[in-house]
């Protein structure tokens, strides 16, 4: 919700002249020379529009079932399920991506990523920052995630929504969202979440006023508070206040503005297309992120989690897997459609892969050796890049890490990885200080 925050020397309206507006996760604190404006032009992001739809498969998500079948494998290895052949010659994935075999010409998929650690929480770490948890049973950020380092270098594309969405939010678990934080940037880093299943009607508790809090008092308060503000904004020099300024406006806008409730509005949809997503959580999760980025949010986490298949794994993946094509494959094309898959980059992974051998009908945690899709953002699809070998156990060709992808997704977005901020000790921190574009990506 939004909140006007008292301090010291309020005034008899309660509202403080260090007072300031906050819209859920979005906050000033924090803030410094102008990071909401003027870090575009430094980083040379003004001019860039991009967006990113992350689906994150929390527990770790088969990849040998999946996007890097093994059809000549022996059979505890290969598992279940036939390899199918795509849109693109000699390129081959799981029978139950049909969806997304059909426009592979959409698409690229990395088979070569692998890393060190066969946590669930410290691998999700890795892939939402870049680095692996010093404090994993804290099971929070110590760095940065993606979503937290583009609210504060890129802010949102357009005005009246926030720049970093999480959906949808369901109290943590193997789903990710515990380590999309920012950090020591400070919680007005942190996404903007949504409560509930998409597909029934989600909650979107951060759009209106605090209690009692009408348009017209929040109208006023606005107003003091810029009159109480003047004299600072007088005799600052730095531009911080312009910053402040811009930042205090965007939430205004969220909860005033018609932009961001017309955003979150799925019944605004045309039912057909709905059912083309499919009308799974994923699925809806997936058209409400493309919602999202159309109107003008930056980044979308989507997270999915429940794919932990330690046992039972072909009647689970039969379950998970189809939704999840169907959703990832409307995605694309709708992308397509609208003209946005030059500009919106989706990206589809977890947190490790699952072991090649099949023990009790399941699969093992597998940081060894993953696959990730990307599609869009104006890199080169139809293609794979790297390869695992015969067993599907570790890289063969190109052996990738999620630094790469990251470094891939920073370049889509325009972000300078090599930009510092200063952690909680005062220490700089880069935003990525290792991997690389992925070069085989780029167009």
């Amino acid at each position: 919700m939004l909140d006007v925050l008292g301090g010291r020397y309020g005034t008899c309206d309660g509202v403080s002249r260090r007072s300031f507006l906050r819209v859920g996760g979005l906050g000033l604190a924090g803030l410094t020379l102008p990071d909401i404006l003027k870090a575009k032009a430094a980083q040379g992001t003004a001019s860039k529009d991009t967006a990113v739809i992350q689906v994150f498969l929390g527990g770790g998500p088969t990849h040998i079932d999946t996007y890097d079948p093994k059809p000549d494998a022996p059979a505890e290895i290969k598992g279940e399920f036939k390899a199918i052949p795509t849109a693109v010659p000699g390129v081959f994935l799981g029978e139950l991506l049909k969806n997304q075999a059909r426009i592979m010409d959409k698409l690229a998929v990395v088979r070569s990523l692998h890393h060190d650690t066969a946590d669930h929480f410290s691998g999700a770490h890795w892939m939402m920052t870049g680095f692996p948890s010093t404090m994993q049973l804290q099971r929070t950020n110590d760095r940065p995630s993606v979503g937290s380092i583009v609210a504060k270098l890129r802010g949102p594309n357009g005005p009246g929504v926030p720049p970093y969405v999480s959906l949808p939010d369901r109290g943590g678990g193997l789903d990710g969202t515990q380590y999309g934080s920012g950090a020591y940037l400070g919680p007005g880093f942190n996404p903007f979440t949504v409560d509930g299943d998409p597909g029934m009607g989600v909650k979107v508790r951060n759009l209106d006023p605090a209690g009692g809090l009408t348009m017209e008092r929040l109208q006023d308060r606005r107003y003091l508070l810029s009159k109480l503000d003047r004299i600072e904004r007088e005799r600052d020099a730095s531009g911080m206040m312009d910053g402040i300024d811009q930042f205090t406006e965007q939430a205004y806008q969220m909860v005033t503005g018609p932009a961001a409730r017309r955003a979150f509005d799925l019944s605004k949809e045309d039912p057909r297309v709905r059912d083309k997503y499919g009308r799974s959580r994923i699925g809806q999760s997936c058209l409400l992120a493309r919602r999202l980025v159309e109107a003008g949010v930056t980044f979308v986490s989507v997270s999915e989690g429940n794919w932990d298949h330690h046992q039972n794994l072909a009647n689970l993946c039969r379950t998970q897997v189809p939704p999840l094509d169907a959703a990832v494959a409307a995605l694309v094309e709708d992308l397509h459609g609208r003209g946005l898959a030059e500009r919106v980059l989706v990206l589809v992974w977890g947190e490790f892969g699952r072991s090649p051998r099949l023990t009790n009908a399941g699969r093992e945690h597998w940081p060894a050796a993953m696959s990730a899709l990307l599609a869009g953002g104006g890199l080169k699809m139809g293609q794979v890049v790297g390869a695992t070998n015969r067993k599907g156990e570790a890289p063969s060709e190109r052996p990738l890490r999620p630094e790469d992808v990251l470094q891939t997704v920073y370049h889509v977005l325009g972000i300078n990885p090599t930009r510092e901020f200063p952690n909680e000790s005062g220490r700089p921190m880069a935003v990525m200080g290792q991997g690389h574009v992925i070069s085989e990506l780029l167009g």
